[in-house]
C-alpha cells in the first residue's frame, strides 16, 4: 500500500451505512463494489436517492414522470445485486439539486431514520480532471449529505420538527467520500462482477455502452495501482472523514 492509504478491512465497527448520491446510477458506478464488501460482511445498507433521474441522458421520448419511475425500477433492480433492499428517493427534480435547508433536512431525516455509522457520498469539489463526475448534482448532494451529517443530524436544536415527529438525533461516526485524495482502499476484485451486473441494471443509461466493462475494469485497475495495491486487483477509492 502507499504510504497515507489503508485497506479496508471488514472489522465489525461499522454495522450500518447510507450511502447518498444525486442520480440513479451514481451508485454503482462509484460504489457498488465496495456496497458489495460492506453487505457481504453482514453491514445494513441503505440508499437515499436525491433525484429519480427524471432527466437522465438517454434519447427516449418517455415524460419525465415515466423516466423517473424506469430510474427508480432500474435502481432497485441494481441494490438488489449488491445486497440492498433499502432505498429512499427524496424526489428532487434532476439538474436542480441546490445546497438548501430544505435538502439538508431531508437527508438528516434519512439519517435519524437509518442511524448509519458511515455514510458514503459524492466529493462535493469539482475534479477538473473528470468534468463529467463533477456533476452540479454530485457536488450539492455531496455537501448538503456533509452538512447534514454535520452538524444538523445530531443537534436537537435543528429542525425541532423533527424531533417533535420522533426523529432523534445521531451521530455519525465516520463519511467515505469519493474524491480526489482517497486515503482508503476498497478491494473490489471479488466484488466486481456483483458490481457490473448492477450497472448494467441500468439499461436505460448504459445499454448501448459495449465497452462498459471494459472502461470499468480499466477504472478499477487504475485506481488500486494508484493507492498502492498489487498488479492484477482492482479497488475503489475513499476520501475518510472522521465526524465523530
Amino acid at each position: 500500500m502507499n504510504e497515507g492509504i489503508t485497506l479496508f478491512e471488514a472489522d465489525g465497527s461499522i454495522e450500518r451505512a447510507l450511502v447518498v448520491v444525486a442520480h440513479p446510477d451514481d451508485i454503482d458506478f462509484g460504489s457498488a463494489g465496495a456496497v458489495a464488501v460492506l453487505t457481504a460482511a453482514g453491514v445494513e445498507v441503505a440508499y437515499c436517492l436525491v433525484t429519480s433521474g427524471d432527466a437522465g441522458g438517454d434519447a427516449s421520448t418517455h415524460s419525465k414522470e415515466e423516466r423517473a419511475m424506469i430510474r427508480e425500477r432500474e435502481q432497485r433492480a441494481a441494490a438488489l445485486a449488491v445486497g440492498v433492499t433499502d432505498l429512499t428517493f427524496l424526489g428532487w427534480p434532476d439538474g436542480m439539486v441546490e445546497v438548501t435547508l430544505e435538502l439538508r433536512k431531508a437527508i438528516t431525516k434519512v439519517i435519524r431514520l437509518k442511524k448509519p455509522d458511515l455514510v458514503i457520498t459524492q466529493s462535493p469539489e469539482r475534479n477538473w480532471d473528470r468534468m463529467f463526475g463533477s456533476h452540479p448534482d454530485h457536488m450539492a448532494a455531496g455537501e448538503a449529505t456533509t452538512r447534514a451529517v454535520y452538524p444538523d443530524a445530531r443537534n436537537p436544536h435543528f429542525y425541532p420538527e423533527l424531533l417533535a415527529e420522533g426523529y432523534e438525533p445521531h451521530t455519525v461516526k465516520m463519511m467515505w467520500i469519493n474524491m480526489v485524495g482517497a486515503t482508503l482502499a476498497v478491494d473490489i476484485s471479488d466484488t466486481f462482477d456483483q458490481k457490473m451486473k448492477a450497472l448494467r441494471c441500468h439499461e436505460s443509461q448504459v445499454g448501448h455502452r459495449d465497452d462498459l466493462e471494459e472502461m470499468m475494469r480499466n477504472w478499477a485497475a487504475t485506481t488500486a495501482a494508484g493507492l498502492g495495491l498489487p498488479e492484477g486487483r482492482l479497488a475503489e477509492g475513499y476520501r475518510v472523514v472522521t465526524t465523530a
